[in-house]
């Protein structure tokens, strides 16, 4: 049996890194998606694209636009003359928010009337949009009670502000709140996923198309010699993965590594043989590799949008969250985040490992009797 074994791992070894392209599609390609991809996900909401309607031009209109300026969230490309040109302005991209100030803003604020801001804000993106407009109450707020102040001051001079409840926050596991800090561990997880399955659907299929099926079958190797044989490569093939993308994870993105790097080597384990079983489900089931990609992106898409990735499994339907109990994205990227984030072991996480390696036999098994069967 195990010289059966290591023929059959020499062979599929050979067969991947025989090719330079796969060689870069293996270990390039991820980094370079770990690179990008990780620049790319963040919510944080700065520098937004900002214009200015101002028909008061007074010095109070005009600090309160210096003010929206000096926050670092709002960047003020225009100054519009016309009205007409908001909507244009809006219509084309050109600016995210508009600053509209009436006539007598000034003259509203000074006598101790409420004075009006209007902020016109691209909605096409809502959560975008609900920042910013946080963004501008905060700010509008701060400079009303600074306005405030001033006034007293100048009727009734020095005044002592009487007592107010000032909220003091801290945000635990990430400290300033930086987006990239929970999604970076995701685009992890994703990119693993991607490459074990993808390399291990196409697999089996390969030997049918090229005809090595054939003389497979005819050889004394058993229905598990063969799954053994085309899992471990990709098994160690998928570590190298991890390994190459949680050090870009680590040293170039600055994501906090908290928890411990053998307890995230053991999850990954379990994950990459969930993974390769999956891949490896699909191959015995498809006819040509093309046939395999479609079936592997017609799993990766739900699996990747109901693992709780991009959108919070609990703003999802009841019946939905039920069947996210099946997907193991959702546990892998509980285990990774918590580890790189929150820096906590099996003893609260076991259940996410407990899931996996439940899933990770029953795929394999799945994956060993469905061959068995095209014997």
């Amino acid at each position: 049996m195990l010289e059966r074994l290591r023929n059959m791992l020499i062979k599929e070894f050979i067969q991947v890194f025989r090719d330079p392209r796969m060689r870069m599609v293996i270990f390039v390609i991820p980094c370079f998606q770990m690179l990008v991809i990780g620049y790319a996900v963040s919510t944080d909401v700065k520098h937004v694209r900002t214009a200015v309607y101002d028909l008061d031009e007074s010095r109070q209109s005009r600090d309160l636009v210096a003010a929206f300026s000096r926050s670092g969230y709002f960047d003020v490309v225009e100054h519009i003359a016309d009205e007409r040109r908001i909507r244009e302005i809006l219509d084309r991209g050109e600016a995210t928010a508009v600053l509209r100030l009436q006539h007598g803003f000034a003259g509203d604020l000074l006598a101790g009337r409420t004075a009006e801001l209007q902020v016109l804000v691209d909605g096409t993106d809502s959560n975008t949009a609900n920042i910013v407009l946080g963004y501008a109450v905060k700010i509008a707020q701060a400079y009303s009670e600074k306005m405030l102040v001033r006034r007293f001051e100048r009727r009734l001079g020095a005044i002592r502000i009487p007592g107010r409840i000032e909220l003091e926050s801290r945000a635990w596991f990430n400290e300033n709140l930086e987006s990239r800090n929970f999604y970076v561990p995701g685009v992890l997880v994703i990119i693993v996923t991607l490459m074990t399955l993808l390399l291990t659907s196409m697999s089996v299929v390969r030997e049918k198309e090229i005809g090595t099926m054939e003389q497979i079958m005819v050889t004394p190797i058993t229905p598990v010699e063969f799954i053994l044989g085309k899992t471990v490569p990709f098994a160690i093939i998928g570590y190298a993965v991890v390994f190459l993308v949680t050090s870009i994870a680590v040293f170039w993105f600055e994501v906090p590594m908290r928890g411990n790097f053998g307890t995230l080597l053991f999850g990954a384990g379990l994950y990459i043989l969930t993974m390769l079983g999956a891949g490896l489900f699909i191959s015995t089931i498809s006819g040509t590799q093309q046939q395999a990609m479609i079936s592997t992106f017609f799993f990766f898409f739900p699996a990747m949008l109901l693992s709780g990735f991009a959108f919070p499994i609990a703003n999802m339907p009841e019946p939905v969250q039920w069947l996210t109990l099946v997907n193991p994205l959702r546990y892998f990227l509980i285990i990774i985040r918590a580890i790189f984030l929150k820096g906590v072991g099996l003893e609260i996480l076991w259940p996410n490992f407990l899931a996996l390696g439940l899933m990770a036999a029953t795929m394999l098994t799945l994956s060993v009797r469905r061959f068995h069967k095209t014997l």
